[in-house]
Order: structure tokens, then C-alpha cells, then sequence
């Protein structure tokens, strides 16, 4: 320390401490405003950053429910578009049941009067073919029993008879 009290000179001193005093006086005349400018200047864009970055995270979460809001009414639009889908498809196959129920009825009603028919049919076609059976065996029969005119017409004038009769 004594060393240093020894290279003292008080002349440098004071003019080390004007030219001290003359480099802050310019420093903070040209230089103290800039520097203080723009650290205003990025202290307010850091702060327009955060309170983009707020806003934006607002938005992200009016976005987030805005999603789900949709996500949740297209759900219930789904629901109800398959239930209806299954409504209408369970209403298409009553009516087809219905349909074919109607449809069987009426070919059963067909086939049951077709076959009635065809039993009349058969039943005339028997009863024709066992008529001209028994007109043959008793023409057959008749004309070796009765071999004479006269036989002949009393046993055609007693059928006659009895026909008119019943």
C-alpha cells in the first residue's frame, strides 16, 4: 500500500477523474438514450410477446373446446343418424315381412284354389271317364241280354221311368 501512496500524483488524479466525469457526461448524453431506448424498446416487444403468447394459448383453448363442442354435437349427430338408420331399417324389414306374409297368403290362396280346381277337374274327369266305363260295360251287357227290338225298348222305357222319377 505504501507503494501506491508513494506513485500517488495528484495532478494524474484529477485529471484522470475529469476525464472520467467528461466520458459519462458523453456516454450518457449519446449513448445512455439508445441504450435506454432499446431496452424499452425489447423489454415492450418482450412483453407484446408474452401477451401474443397469452392470447394465443386463450385461443388454443377456445379452439380446444370449441373441438370438442363439434367433436361432441357431430357424436350426438351420429347417434342419432344410426338410430335412425336402424329405425328405418327395422321398419323396411317389418314392411318386407309384411309383404312376403301377404305375398305367401295370396300364392297359397292360388295354389289351394288351383288345386281345388284341378281336384274338380280330375273328379269330372272320373266321374266322365266311370260313366262312359259304365255306359260301355252296359251297352256291352245289354246287347247279349237283350239280343231282340223288343227287349230293348222295355228296359229303355223303365229307366226312363225311374229317372223321371227320382
Amino acid at each position: 500500500m505504501e507503494a501506491l501512496l508513494n506513485d500517488f500524483s495528484p495532478g494524474l488524479f484529477i485529471v484522470q477523474t475529469i476525464l472520467l466525469l467528461i466520458l459519462i457526461g458523453l456516454m450518457v448524453k449519446f449513448a445512455w438514450k439508445p441504450i435506454m431506448n432499446s431496452l424499452e424498446e425489447r423489454e415492450s416487444g418482450i412483453e407484446d410477446a408474452l401477451a401474443a403468447a397469452e392470447n394465443a394459448r386463450k385461443e388454443m383453448q377456445n379452439l380446444n373446446a370449441d373441438n370438442e363442442r363439434l367433436l361432441k354435437e357431430a357424436r350426438e349427430e351420429r347417434d342419432a343418424m344410426m338410430k335412425e338408420a336402424r329405425h328405418i331399417s327395422d321398419n323396411m324389414i317389418a314392411e318386407a315381412k309384411e309383404d312376403a306374409k301377404e305375398v305367401t297368403a295370396t300364392l297359397i290362396e292360388k295354389a289351394q284354389a288351383s288345386i281345388q280346381q284341378e281336384k274338380q277337374a280330375a273328379l269330372a274327369e272320373i266321374k266322365k271317364s266311370v260313366a262312359e266305363l259304365s255306359i260301355s260295360i252296359a251297352e256291352s251287357v245289354i246287347k247279349k241280354e237283350l239280343s231282340n227290338k223288343k227287349d230293348q225298348l222295355d228296359l229303355v222305357e223303365g229307366i226312363l221311368k225311374d229317372v223321371t222319377l227320382n
